[in-house]
């Protein structure tokens, strides 16, 4: 009677995570049908509005076949959200609003082609598909986002994991999920032979050691499992795998891949041989990224040199007024190739900044360390109150939008360096050389000047290796809120 009632019980469990998972997946498509209808009609509006103002005569309306506004174009857009994974795959926000990026752009030229097959293409305004391209991405990203945000309330994005591992890799993939909640990771709790050796174990959970994965995967019903335990031997990882794989419906495995570059990698599948091939592109080698990038710099930095103009001049008089020497000033740097270049900045310190950190590093050991340290100091005599202020909220490096323009910088890169950090980066000195100094870079939104030199070092060298163009737009989009943050700006 018991063992019925219990079984009666798993089941309905099974049936109700069944149902929340098709829920999720359904109020989804439907969220995405309801953003892209928006968006249509947001587009026609638009253009009429926008031709009749400018142009100043009356334009007819925008006629759009009502079958092509409420089954042709919502579908176009929803196969091709299918087709990148957006319904299956839980995705950091960054990568999915990639991903709406790409599907838009493939639906608008999918419009195109459709229309010019069916004799149609010269009663589409151009206008109203660049409306449509910019209203149906902001409206997939903030509708999803919504979204999201009520159905991890409700208790329906959220899929159990248990993570087999406590170690240095399941605190990664733990802050990752708690960082990243529109993931819908909710993390039930470990699997660990050493738990109380374990700072994760204080946080999640230790429901056992490894003897016990069988017994804890079928009382906790967990379809889902994360295997972070890299410095398993490969038969053990094996065993591990055999032994979880026919009690789940997805295993993630961790590999010991860290330090590799993965974000341009392909993977093959030899079955004969029973064996995993993966590629990595290195996208910087090929001329065509090279020439989008700078592009895309000379581009964005000429438009915002333009509009910040009165900012650059209000700075300039302020520091101009505020203690006597040059407004701009220019240290060497090195650039790509090893080469050497002015890189222009604010004049945020006193004009014998040179004689006063000579003086001061004599005099001050510790100061002496940390100086030899990261070529910097955290409380530096030599600024000036108006330095400080554009030091912490970064506007003293502004000029370096002209060493973007002149292209011995990016917007994006590796932190500019001196001559005599160049023994510090070792053999991740080539990764430096192959593109210009940014910026800002991946070392900016990681904490700035609160990061070790060797962190640095890695970031920049992790930064040239997985080089992609959403990258740099995401590199510069987090740039600004901490920026905002000021934490680790000095």
């Amino acid at each position: 009677m018991e063992s019925s009632i219990k079984e009666a019980e798993e089941k309905k469990h099974i049936v109700f995570s069944r149902f929340k998972y098709y829920t999720s997946s359904l109020l989804l498509v439907v969220v995405d049908y309801v953003a892209i209808f928006s968006s249509v009609y947001f587009a026609g509006y638009a253009r009429d509005g926008l031709m009749n103002f400018f142009c100043g005569i009356y334009y007819p309306p925008l006629i759009l076949n009502v079958f092509f506004v409420y089954g042709i174009i919502p579908c176009m857009f929803l196969f091709f959200i299918a087709y990148t994974e957006l319904y299956t795959k839980r995705l950091p926000i960054w990568e999915y609003v990639g991903r709406v990026f790409k599907v838009c752009l493939y639906v608008n030229v999918l419009i195109l082609i459709f229309t010019y097959f069916i004799g149609k293409a010269e009663s589409i305004s151009r206008l109203f598909l660049i409306l449509l391209w910019m209203g149906s991405f902001i409206n997939l990203c903030l509708f999803r986002y919504i979204s999201k945000k009520v159905m991890l309330n409700l208790g329906l994005w959220q899929i159990p994991i248990l993570i087999i591992g406590a170690g240095k890799t399941a605190e990664i993939l733990a802050d990752t999920f708690e960082n990243e909640p529109g993931i819908g990771y909710k993390i039930i709790g470990l699997i660990e032979d050493h738990s109380n050796e374990r700072i994760l174990t204080q946080k999640y959970p230790a429901l056992g050691g490894f003897n016990d994965i069988e017994k804890i995967i079928e009382e906790t019903e967990v379809q889902d499992v994360i295997l972070a335990t890299p410095g398993a031997s490969r038969k053990e990882l094996v065993q591990l795998i055999y032994r979880i794989q026919p009690r789940v419906r997805n295993l993630t495995i961790v590999p010991d891949l860290f330090g590799i570059p993965m974000s341009n990698v392909s993977v093959d599948s030899f079955y004969n041989q029973k064996t995993v091939v993966l590629h990595l592109r290195n996208n910087l080698a090929r001329r065509r990224n090279r020439v989008l990038k700078r592009v895309f710099d000379f581009t964005a930095s000429l438009l915002g040199t333009i509009l910040i103009a009165p900012i650059l001049i209000v700075i300039a008089l302020l520091i101009y007024k505020s203690s006597p020497g040059p407004i701009i000033f220019s240290h060497m740097r090195i650039g790509t190739n090893g080469k050497v270049f002015p890189c222009y900045k604010f004049r945020s310190m006193v004009n014998n900044s040179q004689e006063m950190l000579k003086k001061y590093l004599e005099e001050n050991v510790e100061a002496r360390a940390e100086w030899n340290r990261d070529f910097k100091l955290k409380d530096d005599p030599r600024v000036t109150k108006i330095g400080a202020f554009l030091r912490k909220t970064s506007l003293d490096e502004l000029p370096q939008l002209f060493n973007v323009i002149k292209g011995e910088m990016s917007l994006v890169g590796p932190r500019p360096i001196i001559d005599k950090e160049i023994e510090k980066y070792g053999d991740y000195i080539h990764d430096y050389y192959l593109v210009s100094p940014g910026m800002t870079g991946y070392w900016q939104i990681s904490g700035r000047s609160d990061v070790d030199y060797d962190e640095r070092v890695g970031m920049d060298s992790w930064y040239v290796r997985n080089w992609s163009f959403w990258q740099d737009i995401v590199i510069l989009m987090k740039t600004i809120k901490v920026v905002f943050g000021k934490k680790g700006a000095y």
